[in-house]
């Protein structure tokens, strides 16, 4: 028995109350402000999955200087590249129109704000990449981001080419008009579409299924469609750790981002990230 537990045993029942409610006081300081954020979040927003919600700038500024150092530039680069995405008013206005016509728009914000995809932007920005996959559409938030970056990178002379993958025929509403000229979804399961892409993947973003089988499956189904400075981004890693283990088994690096959201009850999800330094 510790010393603290011995005082605790002789203090009167009175005293361990409050140690215990001074105690619990500490504990729920962690806890006010998602709990907090959650009512406003309740009454304010629609959103039923893959919430939004802008990085704490310090969370921002540990992605950028993670990303700068897997594709071999500075952390100013890639503040640039975030900067410029979230400055994106045409974007925003876009998303926020769709989001408006669709008929799923009642399950989605029209403010934007684009968490960890600020990342995919700079990864986007900073490879040129000819092609990026993405499985996994949702709305197409995501693709719209993408597609933005390639279309910065076609007027810089690098032209690519995105594709969405997604089993939901209905996925990927935001992916039109401007943003749907360098992109296309690939409607069926995402394994069966990575067949009809060609090699030379220079980006791959893999959100789709959500379990761990079906994402060592589409790991095991792209390694020889990569180029060999492909970076493979994992939207799950913070559930599984297939990403990590399709990295040892490959001998490239693995890297592992955690958002902080600024304002939101959820915790935050992750980037998981597969390269190889030799190649960039």
């Amino acid at each position: 028995m510790s010393e603290l537990t011995r005082k605790i045993a002789r203090m009167p029942i009175i005293g361990v109350i409050a140690l215990r409610a001074y105690r619990a006081r500490i504990a729920l300081g962690y806890y006010r402000a998602p709990l907090s954020n959650l009512l406003r979040w309740i009454f304010k927003s629609r959103e039923t999955s893959n919430f939004t919600y802008d990085l704490q700038d310090i969370n921002r500024r540990y992605l950028a200087a993670l990303i700068a150092h897997v594709v071999g530039t500075t952390s100013g680069d890639i503040m640039a590249y975030f900067e410029e995405i979230e400055g994106d008013s045409g974007l925003k206005r876009h998303i926020a129109d769709a989001t408006k016509r669709s008929d799923w728009g009642f399950m989605a914000d029209t403010e934007v704000r684009f968490a960890r995809r600020i990342g995919w932007y700079a990864f986007a920005r900073a490879l040129k990449p000819r092609i990026i996959v993405e499985t996994g559409v949702d709305k197409g938030l995501g693709s719209c981001v993408l597609t933005a970056a390639l279309d910065r990178n076609s007027r810089e002379g690098h032209g690519g080419q995105y594709f969405g993958l997604d089993i939901n025929p209905k996925a990927g509403y935001l992916l039109s008009d401007r943003y749907a000229g360098c992109g296309r979804i690939l409607y069926g399961d995402a394994i069966e579409s990575l067949r009809k892409i060609d090699s030379g993947i220079d980006l791959y973003i893999s959100d789709s299924d959500h379990s761990a089988d079906y994402e060592a499956l589409e790991y095991k189904a792209v390694v020889s469609k990569l180029s060999p400075h492909a970076v493979v981004l994992s939207d799950n890693a913070h559930v599984t750790d297939k990403l990590l283990e399709f990295s040892l088994a490959t001998g490239r690096h693995f890297l592992y981002f955690q958002e902080k959201p600024s304002n939101h009850w959820y915790p935050g999800a992750s980037i998981g990230i597969s390269f190889n330094p030799g190649a960039r």
